[in-house]
């Protein structure tokens, strides 16, 4: 049960600040919401089949919604955080991957947050859109094996957006039907890499070269992808493959069996033509459904 929560927090007119450390503040976050999904995964997995349900709609429509719907996760379930989307209009002007801002509630720190709902493959960990990473790989010809000369590779400014990689990856497996929250390690990734391995092009149809990070035991770690100018600016960056890379995700929810909920494919659909008066009706019966949930969970 929620009790004397607003004893122990700070007054919702403290100023908010940004979080100092934004990797330690995402990481405590995380933290939390592991903790959350374990003693509450009935939310998470309706959640979840609810997001992955409007790939029934449009095949890249869940990942926008997303955003929202983990947003009002945390603003609904999580006392201790809370959210706002940040929104697709003020992508051009951001200085860094942002979908949503999570403010503590307890220090008022905030820090941003990029979710990315992706299949169990690649999956894009940060974007580069200057080349940074890659025109300083290009330095080093067909790659480094040297352990030592890779760490102090990663420390180089080029690879900053490797230090903090705040990024909430929500990953199906569409064919078996199944689900996961997933958090790259990024310290982990960086403590492991000891060969970086030149990718030509031409291999496997890719038309610019790739960057691979190996562990001591020649595994994958990531990669970076597509310097070349003639690449797609947005998919520039710090690249990974759930599937591949396994070993460097730490899994929030586990897999969770997922189901399409049609019923709400229908309501967006009889919304989509009616009014707002309709809208606000509706809206409070949704309300009251989450009450039920929270009641349920002793929330």
């Amino acid at each position: 049960m929620r009790k004397n929560f607003d004893i122990v927090k700070l007054s919702p007119e403290s100023p908010i600040h940004e979080a100092l450390d934004t990797g330690a503040a995402y990481k405590e976050f995380t933290d939390h919401l592991k903790l959350f999904f374990k003693k509450n995964p009935a939310l998470i997995a309706t959640t979840l089949s609810n997001i992955f349900t409007m790939r029934l709609i449009g095949n890249k429509t869940h990942g926008d919604l997303a955003e929202i719907a983990i947003a009002e996760f945390i603003n609904q379930y999580l006392y201790t955080f809370k959210s706002i989307h940040v929104g697709k209009d003020l992508y051009r002007a951001k200085s860094r991957e942002e979908d949503i801002t999570v403010i503590n509630e307890l220090t008022r720190a905030a820090f941003p947050v990029s979710l990315k709902a992706y299949g169990d493959g690649p999956l894009q960990l940060s974007t580069d859109k200057t080349s940074a990473m890659f025109k300083r790989l290009e330095q080093t010809g067909k790659g480094i094996t040297n352990r030592k000369e890779v760490s102090a590779l990663l420390k180089e400014r080029s690879f900053d957006s490797f230090k903090h990689i705040n990024v909430l990856p929500l990953i199906y497996d569409e064919h078996r039907k199944r689900c996961n929250i997933m958090v790259f390690d990024y310290q982990a990734a960086r403590n492991s890499a000891t060969k970086v391995i030149r990718g030509n092009p031409g291999i496997r149809g890719r038309k610019h070269p790739v960057y691979t990070f190996l562990d001591r035991d020649d595994e994958y770690i990531c990669e970076v992808r597509y310097g070349d100018v003639a690449a797609n600016a947005l998919q520039r960056g710090l690249w990974t493959h759930t599937r591949n890379g396994m070993k460097y995700f730490d899994s929030l929810t586990g897999w969770i069996d997922y189901s399409h909920n049609t019923v709400l494919v229908k309501l967006f659909s009889h919304a989509l033509v009616s009014s707002a008066t309709g809208h606000s009706e509706a809206l409070e019966t949704i309300k009251a459904d989450i009450l039920r949930l929270k009641k349920m969970e002793n929330l």
